[in-house]
């Protein structure tokens, strides 16, 4: 048996994964009516002002207790689209599936191809693609924690529909089946070996490739979601890449670092960035004028987004960042004090209590 405070931190976590405490008004517009929906999930999107011909789509799954919109005021992918021309689409958890707001990545009814959650944002994005245009070669998708788990089962259960996806925070596909199952994922506890990770990908689709291009960012000190599962993340998608353990390339990205695997093409098809004392979130820079700080979007920086963005080819040649005035560049290697995870024991146990519904 679990001790009490065993389980009251394991609820405080589960509630943290991918908590924001801000939903800033947006201006993205609700899609309606996207198919049968058997997950039973809302949706926004941001189309630019600008629309070109054959635009590219990125997906953007927010973390637990987030929405759409907050998300966006936080990462900034809505104003890098109006800049370079793309489509955003945000898939949008109700809380009737999920009291927290999270997407249900450990629940096989809602990460299988065809099923639940995942196909109803593959509705989500045939919608969108018949409606604007949109390049079927060039669909991406990324998200956070929660999001980034669902992000990751998305490529596996329709590895033919996106080119690539960045996993920020998030684990491997097909690891947890339960709630319990999912806690001990989330510290890094019990992931399956690479050949089990591997034989789970392999078995969510009849794909037989070309397969996305991942993506995966980490925090060196995310006390949510362990970095052991960005190693598993890369291991789950190093044997259809045809890569081994080792990175092709290793270099110093705005002070932070990333390995680079290529496959027997010379193609980059696995990067790994991992940021020297971030908690977890998603790490952004405010100072490129874009995005905007708060619990669990971190100002480390250095932009997943924009680094996203660039590696998928979306960014306009001679369309520059605008970078805020008042806020300067400042070194990569020194995160702010925001970037430190709250972790109080008192604040484990009293949002473990609320959730319970024994404190307000």
């Amino acid at each position: 048996m679990r001790s009490l405070s065993d389980t009251l931190e394991r609820l405080a976590r589960l509630k943290s994964l991918g908590r924001e405490s801000t939903d800033e008004p947006g201006h993205l517009e609700p899609l309606e009516s996207f198919g049968s929906n058997p997950g039973a999930l809302a949706a926004k999107v941001y189309v630019p002002s600008l629309l070109p011909k054959g635009p590219a789509l990125v997906v953007v799954l927010h973390g637990c207790t987030q929405t759409a919109s907050g998300y966006d005021h936080g990462a900034g992918w809505s104003k890098l689209a109006e800049r370079h021309g793309f489509v955003v689409l945000f898939p949008e958890q109700v809380r009737a599936n999920n009291g927290n707001l999270c997407f249900n990545w450990f629940v096989p009814g809602d990460t299988r191809r065809g099923q639940g959650e995942t196909h109803s944002i593959r509705q989500m994005i045939e919608a969108v693609v018949s409606r604007h245009g949109i390049d079927t070669s060039r669909i991406y998708v990324s998200g956070l924690s929660a999001g980034g788990a669902m992000a990751n089962a998305m490529l596996a259960a329709y590895p033919e529909v996106f080119a690539g996806g960045a996993i920020i925070a998030g684990l491997p596909y097909g690891v947890a089946a339960t709630v319990p199952e999912a806690f001990d994922r989330m510290r890094g506890q019990g992931l399956p070996a690479p050949s089990a990770l591997q034989s789970r990908l392999k078995a969510a689709s009849t794909h037989k490739g070309p397969w996305p291009t991942i993506s995966v960012w980490q925090g060196t000190q995310d006390n949510t979601v362990a970095e052991a599962n960005a190693q598993a993340i890369i291991d789950q998608w190093r044997a259809v890449h045809e890569v081994g353990s080792r990175p092709d390339l290793e270099e110093k990205v705005d002070g932070q670092s990333k390995a680079v695997w290529k496959d027997p093409r010379g193609r980059q098809v696995i990067e790994y960035y991992s940021i020297a004392g971030m908690g977890h979130g998603t790490p952004i820079d405010p100072a490129l004028g874009d995005e905007n700080a708060a619990p669990y979007l971190l100002d480390v920086g250095i932009s997943s987004t924009l680094h996203s963005a660039r590696s998928w080819g979306l960014l306009r040649e001679g369309v520059e960042s605008l970078r805020a005035e008042s806020h300067p560049p400042k070194r990569a290697s020194a995160p702010s004090p925001e970037a430190k995870e709250p972790e109080g024991i008192q604040q484990i146990i009293e949002n473990a209590l609320r959730m319970a519904g024994l404190m307000r």
